[in-house]
């Protein structure tokens, strides 16, 4: 008998949801950032999963072109206050760079299990 041909769940979808990357049931979060040990679902163990420092420099350069984008917006044209400058940006810098966090660690979970990737070795 024939196995039917499953397609796995888009890691944009699963990573950007926080879902499990091989069933897309299970959560991958356990809090705000910490990743759980496995799938509740599926069972898949995520030790794997090593983000690093790339999900927060990209949100750093995305939030930096966003907020200074704006923020050289509004002192050009109007010409404010600094202390209205900090109280505009320095709140919207925050909220875009948390909100942004753990969507973007997620993806690069969900895509390094779809990409199969893991840590160079050198060939003997």
């Amino acid at each position: 008998m024939v196995q039917p041909q499953i397609t796995p769940p888009s890691p944009f979808s699963t990573g950007l949801t926080g879902r499990c990357p091989r069933c897309g049931e299970g959560k991958l979060f356990d809090g705000y950032l910490k990743l759980k040990p496995r799938c509740a679902a599926c069972g898949l163990d995520f030790a794997f999963a090593d983000s690093a420092d790339g999900p927060a420099v990209f949100i750093m350069l995305i939030a930096g072109f966003f907020v200074l984008g704006l923020a050289l917006y509004v002192e050009i044209t109007y010409t404010p206050p600094i202390w209205l400058h900090l109280l505009l940006w320095l709140p919207l810098a925050l909220v875009t760079c948390l909100g942004l966090l753990r969507p973007m660690k997620g993806l690069a979970v969900a895509l390094q299990y779809a990409n199969k990737a893991e840590e160079g070795r050198l060939k003997k």
